[in-house]
């Protein structure tokens, strides 16, 4: 199933959340192309996707960590809330910063937060700014109508308690249909926009499934991994939003966070026999994203941060059932950060390669869990798995195993010496005492631990122009800039254009041109009436920026501008 990474924390200071130089240190790159230069890494290390903090433009402005949307069009392009680029950078380093991941394998996961907005002029007016900076020309503005308690709380909401600005009415906004409508379509613009492959669905409490599920069914959202963050330890209730869902997203495990938290916080009040088959990964394994921290836990909200032993409960999520997610903070060797990159490195491999199949409970008292992954299709390589809460003593024990008699075994993590089985397939293996969360042990047969393989994706990456976006339509008054696009060395770009040209004439046309990263023009295309959906084919001998550039021609007085979408598939490269 791939191992997740968060791709980002929220810490303290100034700008309480990832390092970005609008905070003031002009030295420190965005936080978008910090990402991007460790992608290969990323991947080497065998992470498979990354989730990334939701880009839109925050009501706080240069100090917002992304959770106060303001702006459903604004991924950092505009000059709105006292900047231009987010804290985290601008659209073109956010969309280079997806592209390089796509070039490393990397699926990219992207927060969307739909339960609410911030930053009106206090009487629920939303007013965005256009391409040519008018501050209320942009597209999807808001009135009270588009919100509670000016219309009456939606039907399939499950709590409203957790408002982080003035709550969206989807299903009962009124003009009917416009929240509704305009929500999908932003969010069919953004995905279009970035080429991510799924998401991460913010509060999931709070909103309505009558209306997260047909956002999640439309346009470029259609068909993509989606997990949502339903905060409880109901395993129960999470059930209930997953059925609602047709259970077309996944769940963060809650219940299983708060299982471990205890496991690793208070290991003397809990029972390490809990851990078998637990959390939401127990009965529904495929529709649960595991995890130890996220950026909220960390901090001290959805009760609070694990303090010790932290790596026991890797060692748990990296070899159980479930999609295991790590946490940007703890991997990273970054400053503030926990470093636990070496010892999670080996299990995302132990996950990859040896943590197949159904589990198999082996051993459970009050301080040992002990299980056996039984290999599936395909993949038939058996992992036994044995883990210890205490901190003072080791633990040896002698359990079934589902090993061939005679079979030699090796514990992948470094933690306890090889083992044999008997001749009943019966093994006796030591767990370690747990210190610093070291208490376990992954034995299977032995094997080379090979690097993981890099599998390069293009990226496909849509800009849309109109005078209400961020890009404005082709006009015959000037060239406009589309966008910048980083690609690498000796790799294609194919740009397909499509536009409305409904009032054009005959002589009307559209002309695109690229320039290089040298200034120097590789290629021109000019499109007349009939080509909507045409496309130029590039090579890009060199790597870097590539500039498109578009101006019309003999456009009619009742057209202005045209609307555009420049539809690039392109293949950058592998670090920044």
């Amino acid at each position: 199933m791939g191992v997740l990474l968060q791709g980002f924390f929220f810490g303290s200071g100034r700008i309480a959340g990832v390092p970005s130089p609008l905070g003031g240190d002009k030295t420190i790159p965005f936080w978008w192309d910090h990402l991007a230069a460790q992608a290969n890494a990323f991947r080497l290390a065998g992470f498979s996707a990354i989730w990334i903090p939701s880009p839109l433009k925050g009501a706080s402005g240069e100090l917002s960590s992304g959770y106060d949307v303001f702006d459903d069009y604004d991924l950092g392009a505009k000059n709105q809330k006292g900047t231009v680029p987010t804290r985290y950078g601008s659209r073109e380093i956010l969309e280079r910063c997806i592209a390089i991941m796509r070039a490393n394998g990397i699926d990219i996961y992207v927060d969307i937060v739909e339960n609410d907005r911030d930053g009106d002029t206090g009487n629920f007016v939303f007013e965005y700014a256009d391409a040519a900076g008018n501050p209320t020309g942009g597209r999807f503005s808001k009135g009270p109508g588009d919100f509670h308690p000016h219309v009456p709380e939606d039907p399939g909401v499950f709590s409203d308690a957790f408002n982080f600005g003035r709550d969206l009415a989807p299903i009962n906004g009124r003009p009917a249909h416009h929240c509704f409508n305009g929500l999908l379509n932003a969010g069919d613009w953004l995905t279009r926009s970035l080429g991510n492959q799924g998401f991460r669905l913010d509060n999931t409490k709070g909103v309505s499934t009558d209306f997260m599920l047909p956002l999640l069914n439309h346009g470029a959202l259609a068909g993509k991994f989606a997990v949502g963050e339903f905060a409880d330890g109901n395993i129960g209730l999470i059930a209930q939003w997953a059925t609602a869902m047709q259970h077309r997203a996944s769940s963060f495990d809650f219940p299983l966070h708060f299982l471990l938290k205890s496991m690793c916080n208070d290991p003397d009040t809990m029972q390490m026999s809990s851990l078998d088959h637990a959390g939401l990964a127990g009965v529904d394994p495929l529709g649960a994203v595991t995890f130890v921290e996220n950026h909220d836990t960390d901090r001290g909200g959805i009760g609070g941060p694990i303090v010790r032993n932290k790596m026991l409960a890797y060692a748990y999520i990296l070899t159980s059932e479930g999609y295991p997610c790590v946490f940007y903070r703890d991997y990273s060797t970054d400053k503030n950060c926990f470093g636990l990159k070496e010892p999670i490195d080996r299990l995302i491999w132990i996950h990859e390669h040896l943590a197949n199949g159904p589990t198999q409970q082996r051993w459970k008292d009050a301080g040992v869990f002990a299980y056996e992954r039984l290999g599936a299709s395909g993949a038939p390589t058996h992992l036994l798995v044995g883990l210890n809460k205490d901190s003072n003593n080791p633990r040896t024990i002698t359990v079934e195993t589902g090993f061939p008699a005679h079979s030699r075994l090796r514990d992948f993590c470094g933690h306890g010496g090889d083992v044999t089985t008997e001749s009943n397939g019966s093994v006796t293996i030591t767990i370690p005492k747990c210190v610093n969360g070291l208490g376990y042990v992954c034995y299977s047969e032995p094997a080379p631990i090979t690097p993981f393989a890099v599998h390069r994706v293009a990226a496909t990456q849509d800009y849309d122009g109109a005078h209400d976006l961020d890009i404005p339509g082709a006009s015959d008054a000037h060239q406009v800039q589309v966008c910048r696009i980083t690609a690498d060395a000796n790799t294609s770009i194919e740009a397909k254009l499509l536009f409305n040209s409904s009032h054009w004439a005959a002589n009307t046309n559209i002309e695109l041109q690229v320039l290089d990263p040298a200034g120097a023009p590789p290629g021109r295309k000019t499109f007349d009436r009939n080509m909507s959906g045409a496309s130029l084919s590039l090579h890009a001998t060199n790597k870097g920026a590539y500039t498109f550039l578009l101006q019309s021609t003999n456009t009619p007085s009742t057209q202005s501008e045209t609307s555009f979408t420049l539809r690039l598939s392109y293949m950058a490269p592998q670090t920044l």
